[in-house]
């Protein structure tokens, strides 16, 4: 018996908007009192009115066009009809069957798989519960802070076939909604929200189905990206095991994520849509989203794939480090302006000869980057500008300054906020090119590790490396250690 496991993600987006969904109470404020950001609207009080909040409506379209999807000329809200304590109305205010967007598509580059394309089934607008606390007392409490806060759901079709593809496609939507400026996308805040679906189905060895699909089972409460391929590769060892015990799932079920035991617990029987009652919402007209979209589209900015094809082609970055750089907007901006700056500084004859790529990659990503974490900062609060890190990597490049003491130089450039100049007056670095100048330095430590010269000429040559130190001691790191390999090594040989 051969099963292929068929995966769906419910992703929830919590939109970056000053005020909730239908009403002008503070939508973010994390550190706030429980329900002291809360109005008859949000609370569900009888006779109040919602009103459609504008931007919300925009980030919806902008992100639905990110997402290649087809944006509904005439939207319209929903009433979504469940009990439960965080919901005051008893009904949600969510889209049914016109959502914002439907058939889109989010490519993904997934680790030894490459680019996989996950269709996207809808879109769709809603307001957010509010949040049940569950005291040490046994007692349930309800904050309605988060009452009527604005969500874009998205739904997949069930067009993934492992853990490692659901997990990539998180990370990308993550990304995709920071750099779109629509959501923070933090999964440990609750910013971004998963459910996974998981069913197994029976195949031939060619792959093709045989028979229908069992039903779904839906896993709730994942908060983080491990926790997503965790939970999808138990839920299909659980599923499997059923099968091969001739116990099929045959029910749509809900089980929750445990972190602690890493299992997936039993919660309830998955309702469906007809069990929602929905119809219009009678209080909210109908939504002509035209003029948004056309509006929108003409301002959509370059898209996390799209900025991580150009870095390769143009600026000539490997797959692995334009990831990395891309997948942090600020890094990537920051980016950007230094090789523009440094172009200019070093020339366009040697920025042809110079891989500018490998250079700004080692000092932005692995250098500057430890610089950074020694003060905790980072490139967004960086006190060096990319047009002042320019200036200084044209000195690494045209060998002005030697990586040893660059180190310094950067340090203090970004800790007393000096330029480069000031910098290296201050811990002394200029770069060594003169070979009469190395030729001393060499001669003088040959003559002072005389013991040290006569074991490496009688065959020690574990000793080079010691020697070429003590050449680099003496240069104070100024000297280009090529250039002192070079002439030390020919001073050996006389």
């Amino acid at each position: 018996m051969r099963l292929q496991p068929v995966i769906g993600l419910e992703t929830h987006v919590e939109l970056s908007t000053k005020t909730k969904m239908f009403c002008g109470c503070n939508a973010h404020d994390e550190g706030a009192l429980p329900n002291t950001h809360v109005c008859p609207i949000c609370t569900g009080h009888p006779g109040t009115l919602p009103v459609p909040n504008a931007a919300a409506l925009r980030h919806a379209v902008l992100l639905g066009l990110a997402l290649n999807g087809t944006i509904t000329e005439h939207s319209k809200f929903d009433r979504k009809h469940y009990f439960y304590p965080d919901l005051p109305k008893a009904y949600q205010i969510s889209q049914f069957d016109l959502p914002v967007m439907q058939n889109g598509e989010l490519v993904i580059d997934v680790p030894s798989e490459g680019a996989v394309r996950i269709g996207i089934e809808r879109m769709h607008l809603e307001e957010d519960s509010a949040k049940n606390i569950h005291g040490d007392d046994g007692k349930t409490y309800v904050d309605f802070n988060r009452s009527s806060v604005p969500l874009c759901e998205i739904v997949t079709k069930p067009d993934f076939r492992n853990s490692a593809q659901a997990k990539a496609y998180v990370q990308e939507m993550r990304l995709l909604v920071r750099t779109l400026g629509i959501s923070e996308g933090d999964l440990e805040r609750g910013h971004l929200r998963c459910d996974v679906n998981v069913s197994l189905r029976e195949v031939d060895e060619n792959g093709a189905p045989i028979g229908p699909m069992n039903p779904k089972t839906e896993i709730k409460n994942i908060n983080s990206f491990r926790a997503i391929e965790r939970a999808v590769d138990y839920e299909i060892a659980r599923q499997t095991a059923l099968w091969e015990a001739g116990t099929p799932p045959m029910i749509t079920t809900t089980r929750g994520w445990n972190d602690t035991t890493q299992t997936t617990d039993a919660q309830r029987t998955k309702e469906d849509s007809a069990d929602y009652r929905y119809f219009p919402e009678p209080d909210i007209p109908p939504l002509d989203l035209r003029e948004f979209t056309v509006e929108i589209k003409r301002n959509l900015p370059e898209l996390p794939r799209a900025k991580r094809s150009r870095f390769i082609e143009e600026y000539g970055f490997k797959p692995d480090v334009a990831k990395q750089i891309v997948d942090d907007a600020d890094l990537a901006n920051f980016t950007e302006a230094t090789i523009s700056e440094l172009r200019s500084e070093i020339g366009s004859a040697a920025s042809a000869s110079t891989d500018l790529a490998k250079l700004v990659s080692s000092w932005i990503l692995t250098k500057f980057g430890s610089v950074l974490a020694n003060e905790g900062r980072s490139i967004t609060d960086a006190k060096t500008t990319p047009e002042r890190f320019a200036k200084f990597l044209a000195l690494i490049a045209n060998g002005k300054l030697t990586a040893q003491k660059g180190l310094e130089v950067l340090a203090q450039m970004e800790f007393r906020h000096l330029g480069v100049s000031e910098a290296m007056d201050v811990v002394g670095a200029l770069s060594i090119d003169d070979s009469s100048v190395i030729d001393s330095i060499v001669a003088d430590v040959i003559e002072k590790n005389a013991a040290e010269v006569a074991r490496f000429k009688n065959g020690e040559e574990k000793l080079f490396p010691f020697l070429l130190g003590q050449v680099m001691k003496a240069a104070k790191g100024n000297a280009d250690p090529a250039t002192a390999t070079e002439a030390l090594k020919k001073a050996l040989k006389d």
